[in-house]
């Protein structure tokens, strides 16, 4: 049972500083923040979650199913997310490259405490346990004086990239030869940037990158040691009564501080047929994959291929919609369509299994989902990109960006593109490199 007490804030920008900085103090942590991006499919503007009650964390062996048991038997708000690497369990796949952040491959915790932000209105939902806490942590919260301007590292940051621009331009021609063989027709190909002594302080590294992104699915999580800072402009999956919505992102294109030629960019994006058949390519796998568990007829595409604009970048965003056949798991229409189609390529298992060959580092959460489950069943979950991921037990810290690659890809452009992609996490790090 949980107690729900509503409040008025009037500086809710303030107020959302102050709810950060006092949820330091737990173990589990995991912040939503919309950055009041508007977005047709949205329940709150922001979105904080502390302190576990119960918790699953787990590797890939019977994930989902473990998750769908975990989910029936709380009937509660659940928050965490799912590594890449949960594709071991749906498919025959496996993960052996390097891994420098150790992350579980699952993690979800039931939070004692709650506070959903929607416009000046906060709504705190506390379990009946530590409800008699609630007036006292709201005084708390309201007294902190932000601290705006925190260092990020106590020294400069050397940020190395574990796959050469040389090698980088071999594995993509390695990728354009099983294209061409008919393998597969699209792959999305990542490399890592680390730093394995990093000491940073991951609030304010968080709040920087938040900052110049401010995209549409930030998150700060936090599970003991190990943290993600994420910028994400990217819906993986959300589910709205019977409804299902995914909103895969293909195509990017840079911003331009003159805002006609932003405008030319962004337009020439939009028409680009190179970018369009990066995104309509995944707009066809995410139909598939939804059609998994969709009542008959009901796929549709409610969007195609509409140019977004974010403080970074311009990308190409389609919305596809289905609803869920009757007696069909939350867990169940998650576990058939994960990983993100936008994130992996088609035919989706060819592509994984050649995207392992040639990438250097193990994905873990990069390329995954982070976000929650309603008590009905609800849920709303990101795609974990434009993030930064930290170990503060072993120091280490990674960042990886990707691009689609098509048989018209050509090499240099794609690395370009990674680059553009990487250069908000290089600025908010302040690396030297």
């Amino acid at each position: 049972m949980r107690t729900t007490v509503i409040h008025t804030i009037q500086d809710i920008t303030l107020f959302k500083n102050q709810l950060l900085q006092w949820s330091q103090q737990f173990r589990e942590v995991v912040f939503l923040d919309s950055n009041n991006y508007h977005q047709k499919y949205s329940s709150y503007d922001a979105v904080l979650a502390v302190d576990a009650l119960t918790s699953l964390r787990t590797d890939y062996h019977n994930a989902f199913e473990d998750l769908q048991t975990y989910q029936q038997t709380t009937k509660d708000w659940l928050f965490g997310y799912l590594a890449y690497d949960l594709k071991n369990d749906t498919e025959q796949l496996q993960s052996s490259n390097f891994d420098g952040l150790e992350f579980p491959d699952l993690f979800f915790f039931q939070p004692k405490k709650l506070f959903f932000i929607k416009e000046n209105r906060l709504t705190l939902s506390y379990l009946a346990m530590c409800d008699d806490e609630i007036e006292d942590d709201i005084k708390e919260i309201t007294a902190i004086i932000p601290n705006h301007n925190g260092q990020v590292s106590s020294k400069p940051l050397h940020i190395q990239q574990r796959v050469s621009k040389q090698d980088y331009l071999h594995k993509v021609n390695t990728m354009l030869g099983h294209i061409l063989r008919g393998d597969i027709y699209e792959a999305n190909f990542c490399m890592e940037f680390y730093n394995a002594t990093a000491d940073i302080t991951p609030l304010n590294v968080y709040q920087k990158l938040n900052a110049i992104s401010e995209p549409p699915f930030a998150v700060y999580f936090k599970n003991h040691n190990h943290y993600v800072l994420s910028a994400s402009p990217e819906r993986y999956l959300r589910k709205d009564g019977s409804k299902i919505i995914s909103q895969p992102i293909k195509g990017t294109a840079r911003r331009s501080d003159d805002l006609n030629e932003d405008i030319q960019i962004k337009d020439l994006l939009h028409s680009n047929e190179k970018e369009r058949a990066e995104n309509i390519m995944i707009v066809d796998l995410v139909r598939n994959d939804l059609s998994h568990t969709a009542a008959k007829g009901s796929v549709k595409v409610e969007e195609l291929c509409e140019a977004y604009t974010f403080k970074q970048v311009h990308h190409l965003i389609s919305t596809v919609v289905s609803h869920v056949e009757d007696g069909i798991s939350p867990v169940e229409v998650i576990k058939t369509t994960f990983p993100m189609g936008s994130m992996t390529g088609a035919p989706k298992i060819s592509a994984m299994k050649i995207i392992e060959s040639l990438e250097a580092t193990k994905r873990g959460v990069y390329s995954g989902a982070i976000g929650y489950f309603t008590p009905d069943g609800d849920f709303d979950f990101n795609v974990v990109i434009r993030s930064i991921l930290y170990n503060s037990q072993n120091k280490y810290l990674s960042f990886s960006v990707g691009s689609a690659i098509t048989a018209g890809s050509v090499p240099e452009s794609e690395y370009a593109e990674c680059l553009l992609k990487a250069n908000a996490m290089h600025k908010v790090l302040n690396a030297d490199a």
